[in-house]
């Protein structure tokens, strides 16, 4: 089964539980996204990928500079472990982690949350892959990814006891929109996918065959 097969299961049995209310607050947040072009705005193929300096959930300072070094990094962002749908598509990145380091890329994951809870979802899900901090979604605004949660979908949130407040440092509303680039060692994106939609991802396989056309 496909990633986005998957989501599309997991999404299709979710709003069977989910209250009708919760459910039309979620679905008019989505459409008002995609209408307000937040998705152009997102840095594309050909541009220059805007530099990083960011903890991993271990601590450690880690630049895009640095990662460039070693190869081509594909960069990953999502909205944070409370998201189950992050935690599907992180999940079947891992799946494919040695394929992707096969190819000599380094997979790199981007969210809003502390170096902690960035730490409790790499341990859970038992990736191999760095897992970084952009407290303040800092990156993700150069990458023109950030935006703000609506009122009545921060308060649903907060209804469902989704804690945003604790685990993203006190940078309650900012999200980033979920994103995936290929960055080559020169710095410049080859390839990227940014959707609107939270309940859809890159697919592996299409990042497999983009680092097969950019090697």
């Amino acid at each position: 089964m496909s990633l986005n097969a998957e989501l599309r299961a997991f999404y299709d049995s979710r709003q069977k539980q989910i209250p009708a209310d919760v459910r039309a607050v979620m679905q008019r947040a989505t459409r008002e996204l995609a209408q307000s072009g937040q998705a152009d705005h997102a840095v594309n193929v050909g541009a220059n990928a805007p530099s990083f300096t960011l903890p991993s959930a271990t601590g450690q300072a880690l630049t895009l500079d640095e990662l460039l070094a070693e190869g081509p990094v594909v960069l990953t962002f999502y909205r944070g472990a409370w998201c189950p749908y992050c935690n599907i598509a992180l999940r079947a990145l891992q799946q494919h982690h040695d394929a992707i380091t096969a190819r000599g890329a380094r997979l790199v994951a981007i969210s809003p949350q502390i170096p902690d809870e960035s730490l409790s979802l790499a341990e859970k899900h038992e990736l191999t892959f760095d897992v970084l901090s952009d407290v303040g979604s800092d990156t993700a605004k150069q990458y023109g990814l950030a935006f703000d949660l609506p009122d009545d979908l921060a308060a649903v949130y907060e209804r469902l006891g989704i804690d945003l407040d604790r685990a993203n440092g006190g940078h309650t509303r900012t999200l980033p929109l979920p994103a995936t680039y290929i960055i080559d060692r020169q710095g410049t994106i080859r390839w990227a996918f940014v959707n609107t939609d939270y309940t859809t991802r890159a697919e592996p396989a299409d990042i497999l065959a983009a680092l097969d056309a950019i090697a």
